[in-house]
């Protein structure tokens, strides 16, 4: 069955880089994204990419974040630069898999903890 399992989280002082993976496995996704929710907050979308490598970025985070795809290792990533301490949340890695009756089928990571201290 699809999985997706992230990775990279951790503590950083503002300023400072994470690089997020999210391994998934192996099937053919349509659109992959990284959404994150902090607490008290709604799951809010960060970036997202298609299969052809269009990518698109919240306000708040682009010129910051890259988000990168790379098929042949089953792993999407998301570069973070500049972190912020407003940037701590949970990231979750999320997937969209084409099926036969054309709705995508939605997928989801278990997150990893990002907390910028200031």
């Amino acid at each position: 069955q699809v999985r997706l399992v992230e990775s990279g989280g951790g503590l950083v002082q503002a300023g400072g880089s994470l690089t997020l993976s999210c391994l998934d496995s192996g099937s053919f996704f349509n659109t992959m994204g990284w959404y994150r929710q902090a607490p008290g907050k709604q799951r809010e979308l960060v970036a997202a990419i298609t299969n052809s490598g269009r990518t698109i970025y919240a306000d708040h985070v682009k010129g910051r974040f890259t988000i990168s795809r790379d098929n042949a290792k089953n792993t999407m990533y998301l570069q973070m630069n500049s972190l912020k301490p407003e940037d701590t949340a949970v990231y979750y890695c999320n997937a969209n898999l084409p099926t036969t009756t054309g709705r995508n089928q939605v997928f989801w990571g278990q997150g990893t903890q990002v907390t910028v201290s200031s």
